[in-house]
């Protein structure tokens, strides 16, 4: 089973992978019937689980609070019942971080990111939800380490993209894709003159794996498996706070600056495709690093370098 790639694995499959073999717990499955209050009023189909797979398990000695999501349920679009799920979680590893002071007993948080964003059918509760996770997010930071792992084939995009940019450390396959506009919403409002979502090897150079770490918005680039998930989730468990706290993306002023100069850099030199930025970062020969195998991948390439003023 752990030989099963990350991109085809269902929700709950991930969920229980990302942890120790038979740890796994999950909390409000689909017997819990807690379905949208909101889909059946549209004539819409619901799911007994609302498309998310909560649950608990073990790295080691580590409490592993999982939230997985399912795309095939509604794009895995987060609405109020889902979100409600999340932040559920996220508070359950903040009453276990409350109760020990042991670094090898310090939870973690694993999520898996299937989803294009908002459920629209829910709106103002899909957005809240989205809202609630980012305010427990801050309230784990510096407690509780929370990991993006993606790798599923829907991606990570819209609301939830901005969500997965606040967590902590960002794992993805190459055939993970990240990004805070979906292809096909890029290219409805700006035209496919200006981006072709039917265009597989140009979404996934703009927003896969390989572009995402080169540029930095990802920290761990890893191998297409549950087994090669499961394992990077154990290292992360038992790295300390300055190691967890130099791999965020957002949180501090200079981070914040040094992320900005470095997109106005990318901006000004008006890169017509994601190659002309992997360029930038010193790949004299950035085609290649298109079918170019993960091992030699990691080897090989050079990532722009973000550097806090």
């Amino acid at each position: 089973m752990n030989d099963m790639r990350f991109l085809e694995a269902s929700a709950r499959v991930r969920a229980s992978s990302l942890v120790d073999k038979g740890t796994f717990t999950e909390l409000i499955g689909p017997a819990d019937k807690r379905t949208s209050p909101h889909l059946p009023v549209l004539n819409e189909a619901v799911e007994f689980d609302d498309g998310i797979v909560t649950g608990i398990g073990l790295l080691g000695q580590h409490p592993a609070i999982v939230i997985s999501q399912e795309g095939r349920f509604i794009g895995g679009a987060v609405g109020e019942v889902g979100g409600a799920k999340m932040v559920g979680a996220l508070m359950l590893a903040d009453e276990l971080a409350a109760q020990t002071t042991d670094p090898a007993r310090r939870p973690i948080v694993l999520i898996s990111f299937e989803t294009g964003g908002v459920r629209l059918h829910e709106a103002n509760a899909g957005l809240l939800a989205h809202a609630e996770c980012m305010d427990m997010l801050q309230t784990l930071r510096g407690r509780v380490p929370v990991v993006a792992m993606i790798g599923s084939k829907i991606g990570c995009f819209g609301g939830m993209g901005f969500v997965a940019a606040a967590t902590d450390i960002i794992v993805m396959s190459e055939s993970g894709r990240l990004g805070l506009t979906g292809p096909e919403v890029i290219e409805q409002e700006m035209g496919r003159s200006e981006f072709d979502a039917s265009d597989r090897a140009l979404v996934f150079r703009t927003t896969g794996g390989k572009h995402k770490y080169i540029v930095g918005d990802c920290n761990y680039l890893i191998a297409d498996s549950l087994a090669a998930f499961h394992q990077q989730a154990a290292l992360i468990a038992d790295l300390d706070w300055p190691q967890i706290e130099a791999m965020r993306r957002i949180g501090s002023e200079a981070k914040v600056r040094a992320q900005m100069a470095l997109t106005q850099k990318i901006s000004e030199s008006e890169p017509s495709d994601a190659r002309d930025v992997w360029a930038m970062a010193g790949n004299t020969a950035p085609q290649t690093l298109v079918d170019m195998d993960l091992e030699t991948f990691l080897s090989n390439v050079k990532r722009l370098p973000v550097e806090e003023a």
